[in-house]
């Protein structure tokens, strides 16, 4: 694909330079560069699917303006064209044309000629735009199918009423027993995966069963299964994680591996018991979330500048904190991807490992067998790391783990669960650990917060009202030259205007004075004004700049950071 590339420069879709980083990205951490130019942003899906088509002479086709007969959908099975991410368009003297995203499938097309038993002919469209006609086209995804996908289970002749105790007591596999429920979960995850969801959440009350997806961070509540399907619908759950079936009292965890979407996902489920039954939740992990770098992160231009001097650095403790579900692990593994070279060795302890790594060590914590983490960082040294990530400094024997593998000469990633990054500081002391080892090791800390995108399909000018504009601080100046948007709601984001989420930061390097007030013990409010007073942008600040860029709105940055007064 390197002339497709070239190609899309030639066209002036995109720059050498993006091109040349996408490649290198590509060679180091694997993947299509043309599938990396849209992650990055650099192009669109259909900027480069019509670039794709014109240099091999295809058709490309933009589902959004072209309606297809319901008798050409009839002609391919809802399976086949899930399966294979294809949809027919249209048919003509026998032939079928039939939309893919990639004209180099071959096998593809092949088997669709022997399953169709006719001639295929192929046109170009975006996967994305694929799969949402799929779901408008057939409907099994839509709104309105849940209600018939559950119909469907409701009404099934095999006995659904017994209870998860029935289910225990018999411990039969719920592969054999009920089909039905094998495909009603197979749905519930391929559903997530088309909207986009990291946790499916089934939580038991007492007269139904509640299942909401988490969407760009928001739970999303979608139709719900009667209370009567919980037994089977855990069980088979249960089988997947490979969690004990009997257990109902005690908290559980487990990993599945799936395929949905024509993903491979890892999914890590727990469940824990309530009063009206065991909640499951499973968190969808998706390799492709971690196959980025530190420039797609969203830091503004000096951070990330700031960042990578930092990451370059040969020893020294760099921070990132935040809440749970900020994008912590994500950040870090951006680190690392850019870290990651044959000539340099990184060790990890996490709990657990969400991601796997190629050409990273990764080490999970079992607190079963009393591998904690100051027991792995312990372990770790001895095998001359260049590069040491610490899933989380939650005590004091962690964190002096850390701090001595840091004054030995490795460079030691880390998160906390502060609210800032000036109170990293005042919480490693407050874990004990010494205010000079503090002030001598730790070289950077980076605080983070997510918010929504604005859809890039229907994101519009917008004005907001001058209380608001009043609230957020933002100067008349500054408005005057902003770019506000908002989007209005469409079928790409799912009407709720925003689709997808990026960082907002608070980057604060340590400078002499940080650390002269570190080593006094000083306030984290001391600490926060001697970096603002050094140029820190704080997390409102860099949120309140993306929505002057128009990225998102002041909505989002009020619901995740506050204005410093």
């Amino acid at each position: 694909m390197a002339d497709f590339g070239k190609f899309l420069v030639g066209r002036g879709i995109i720059g050498p330079e993006q091109l040349a980083e996408a490649q290198a990205i590509a060679k180091n951490n694997g993947g299509k560069v043309h599938e990396i130019l849209v992650k990055q942003g650099y192009a669109t899906s259909e900027q480069v699917m019509q670039a794709l088509a014109d240099m091999h002479g295809y058709e490309f086709v933009d589902l959004r303006d072209v309606p297809i007969p319901p008798s050409v959908v009839e002609l391919v099975p809802e399976s086949v064209a899930r399966e294979n991410a294809v949809i027919p368009l249209s048919e003509e003297d026998g032939a079928l044309k039939v939309l893919v995203s990639d004209p180099f499938d071959y096998e593809t097309f092949e088997k669709l000629q022997f399953i169709l038993n006719r001639k295929v002919d192929i046109a170009l469209a975006t996967r994305e735009s694929i799969l949402e006609a799929i779901n408008r086209n057939y409907g099994q995804m839509g709104d309105e199918s849940a209600d018939s996908m559950l119909q469907e289970f409701t009404d099934t002749a095999i006995d659904f009423t017994e209870t998860e105790e029935d289910h225990d007591q018999r411990g039969e596999d719920v592969d054999e027993a009920s089909a039905p429920i094998v495909r009603l979960v197979q749905l519930m995850v391929s559903e997530a995966v088309q909207l986009r969801a990291s946790d499916i959440h089934v939580e038991p009350f007492e007269d139904r069963v509640r299942i909401r997806y988490r969407i760009d961070g928001v739970l999303v509540e979608r139709d719900s299964p009667p209370r009567r399907l919980l037994g089977a619908l855990l069980s088979r759950i249960k089988i997947l994680a490979r969690m004990d079936i009997a257990e109902r009292r005690r908290c559980q965890d487990g990993r599945i591996k799936i395929t949905a979407g024509g993903k491979e996902l890892d999914l890590r489920v727990s469940m824990l018991p309530t009063n009206h039954g065991q909640s499951c939740v499973m968190r969808l992990l998706d390799k492709d979330n971690i196959k980025i770098g530190v420039r797609q992160l969203g830091l503004s231009e000096r951070d990330f500048k700031t960042f990578r001097g930092l990451i370059k650095r040969p020893n020294g403790i760099i921070l990132v904190t935040g809440p749970t579900g900020s994008g912590k692990t994500t950040t870090l593994y951006a680190a690392l991807n850019d870290l990651n070279r044959p000539d340099r060795k990184i060790i990890t302890a996490e709990d657990p490992v969400e991601y796997y790594l190629p050409g990273i060590n990764q080490v999970e914590v079992k607190h079963s067998i009393g591998l904690d983490f100051a027991m792995i960082i312990r372990s770790m040294l001895r095998q001359a790391p260049n590069i040491i990530l610490v899933g989380e400094m939650r005590d004091y024997e962690t964190a002096s783990m850390g701090i001595q593998a840091s004054l030995t000469g490795h460079l030691v990633f880390s998160t906390l669960h502060t609210n800032d990054a000036p109170g990293a500081v005042t919480r490693m002391v407050d874990m004990g650990v010494p205010a000079y080892l503090v002030a001598g090791s730790v070289i950077g800390i980076l605080a983070q917060r997510l918010v929504r995108v604005i859809c890039s399909k229907c994101k519009q000018p917008y004005t907001p009202p001058d209380r608001e504009i009043e609230a957020a601080g933002i100067t008349p100046e500054q408005a005057a030259s902003a770019n506000f948007m908002k989007g209005r709601g469409c079928n790409h984001c799912g009407g709720g205007g925003y689709r997808g989420r990026l960082g907002v930061f608070e980057l604060m390097k340590m400078s002499s004075r940080i650390r002269e007030l570190a080593f006094q013990g000083a306030p984290t409010q001391e600490i926060r004004a001697a970096a603002i007073k050094g140029g820190m942008s704080t997390l409102y600040d860099d949120g309140i700049r993306k929505v002057l860029e128009g990225t998102t709105t002041i909505e989002e940055v009020f619901r995740v950071a506050k204005r410093t007064e």
